[in-house]
């Protein structure tokens, strides 16, 4: 189990998050944790919402030799696991090693276009839409076989741990993150006499490439990565891979059915 010694603190700056982020620094210097500023923490703690939580990930450059976890000072905050009032029982159980860790696939991209190639990672999803939003045309391939000619608003692509984000509410599957999956979701597609569109989304395992290559007349592209938007001109390949993980503390009590049920159902 990694030793935890040096903690960062990725905080919202709304008054919930500042209350919770004071008791938690005073909770961690009393046992003997550090706080630091610098990208070589041992664990990261995101204080807010989800979007808190996605921030501090892509912020930390998919810390892969850290762990992360989540204090709750926002609303549905799926993806943080403490709430505010057990701020003082999490810490002590942390310097007791009373957890374990959990680890999460994220998604490697490589978009191909007129600037050349670039790289980059997301931990929910991604979103490929036409930069005008008008219709997107996509071949789609799993592992060089095609799969469909899409035509419609849209495709996202969701890791196992983003299921339960935008992918949802497309009609997405919600996805153990164990099963480390790449998850393609439809959204608008067209199924009809001219366009035949899978209208449902298709799970597949994380050893499998996903690429995706735009119609000439439809190759300039908005791609969001976890929220961000970035523009693409004459773009000529996209490739979606798991290759890479982090890790998150888990309580040793956590359990994702009845998460899923506090969250989603209750």
């Amino acid at each position: 189990m990694k030793e935890i010694k040096k903690v960062k603190l990725f905080t919202n700056h709304n008054d919930q998050s500042k209350k919770a982020e004071q008791v938690t620094k005073e909770e961690l210097l009393k046992h003997s944790f550090v706080l630091t500023e610098e990208n070589d923490f041992d664990l990261g703690i995101a204080i807010g919402g989800d979007g808190s939580f996605l921030r501090m990930v892509n912020d930390s450059a998919f810390h892969k030799e850290a762990l992360y976890v989540g204090i709750n000072a926002g609303t549905l905050g799926f993806a943080q696991d403490i709430s505010t009032d057990e701020i003082k029982e999490f810490i002590e159980k942390l310097r007791n090693n009373d957890y374990y860790y959990e680890e999460i696939g994220i998604e490697d991209i490589k978009v191909e276009s007129q600037e050349g190639i670039q790289e980059f990672q997301c931990l929910n999803e991604m979103v490929i839409r036409d930069i005008d939003l008008k219709t997107t045309h996509l071949n789609v391939y799993i592992e060089g076989v095609l799969l469909e000619n899409f035509v419609g608003d849209g495709i996202l692509i969701s890791t196992s741990f983003g299921s339960t984000a935008y992918n949802l509410n497309y009609g997405g599957s919600i996805v153990y993150n164990e099963f480390d999956t790449l998850q393609l979701t439809p959204i608008a597609p067209i199924s009809s006499k001219t366009y035949r569109s899978l209208t449902n989304s298709l799970i597949i395992p994380y050893d499998k490439t996903i690429t995706m290559i735009p119609q000439e007349t439809c190759n300039n592209l908005l791609i969001t990565t976890d929220g961000r938007n970035n523009e693409f001109k004459e773009v000529t390949k996209i490739e979606i891979s798991i290759k890479n993980h982090i890790h998150l503390i888990r309580r040793n009590d956590y359990n994702y059915i009845r998460k899923i049920n506090d969250k989603f159902i209750k």
